[in-house]
């Protein structure tokens, strides 16, 4: 039985923070949140795609309802180490998760069509069913940041995470690799996500709006990929421009005057 909290449903909100508005946002949370027992975390996914990442384009067209599947571990995962298998769903503004635990190597070789778990549960029976339901499902990226969470005093369902250094990377797709790769955000900002169960506090609506702070559709692996395929296009265009200077008889280089 796992002692890992399985089964969670609630609204997500993101904003992305200036250093001016993160310093001065803490200031105002004194009272309202407190950093959890953990502190800063390192963590580290694995995003799961089909070869043509069908399931990151349906979810950058913003549809009612969106699905993906990820490997999570806190902190540089070792073969033994707890990770966590995630199904994260999205339906009409709800975020749906629900994930099981394993030992790193165990869950990595059962994604990537290597093994099994040692365990069976709904949610594992979902998790089959969503590898069958895309052919050929595989590590896409890998996405690691660090992040403070906060936690609600008055409410407990209330959380708020602070990410920064969000690194991606489509290469050496392993956990064990820890957090590598190059920044999505621009030096000093953070991303934040206001994660609520039941309406959103009066008090935070205010001082967001005091310190002009406003929501952003920000999707950590969908930012990823936009960036990665900009890369391929630009390349693709000067690829494709050598190829026409070449046959114009010239050797792809510019002069100047």
């Amino acid at each position: 039985m796992s002692t890992f909290q399985e089964v969670f449903k609630r609204t997500e909100i993101k904003y992305l923070l200036s250093e001016e508005q993160y310093e001065a946002l803490q200031q105002r949370l004194q009272g309202i949140a407190q950093v959890d027992k953990y502190g800063e975390s390192d963590i580290l996914n694995i995003y799961y795609d089909t070869p043509d990442f069908s399931l990151i384009r349906t979810s950058l067209e913003k549809p009612l309802y969106k699905e993906k599947l990820r490997l999570r571990s806190y902190g540089t995962a070792k073969d033994e180490s707890t990770s966590f298998i995630e199904i994260k769903k999205k339906y009409k503004g709800v975020v749906y998760k629900r994930r099981i635990d394993a030992p790193y190597r165990r869950a990595k070789d059962y994604l990537d069509g290597r093994g099994e778990l040692m365990q069976t549960s709904q949610i594992k029976s979902e998790i089959d069913a969503f590898k069958t339901g895309y052919a050929g499902i595989r590590p896409a990226m890998a996405i690691s940041y660090k992040r403070i969470a906060m936690a609600g005093i008055e409410d407990p369902n209330l959380r708020i995470t602070f990410d920064r250094q969000i690194l991606w990377r489509t290469d050496h797709l392993s956990l064990k690799e820890g957090p590598k790769g190059e920044d999505l955000l621009k030096p000093g900002q953070r991303l934040m996500e206001v994660k609520i169960a039941n309406a959103f506090p009066m008090e935070l609506s205010r001082i967001f709006s005091e310190l002009g702070i406003f929501p952003v559709s920000f999707s950590k692996y969908g930012r990823g990929y936009e960036v990665m395929m900009s890369r391929r296009l630009a390349g693709a265009y000067i690829y494709q421009m050598a190829g026409q200077a070449l046959q114009n008889g010239h050797d792809g280089t510019v002069a100047y005057a």
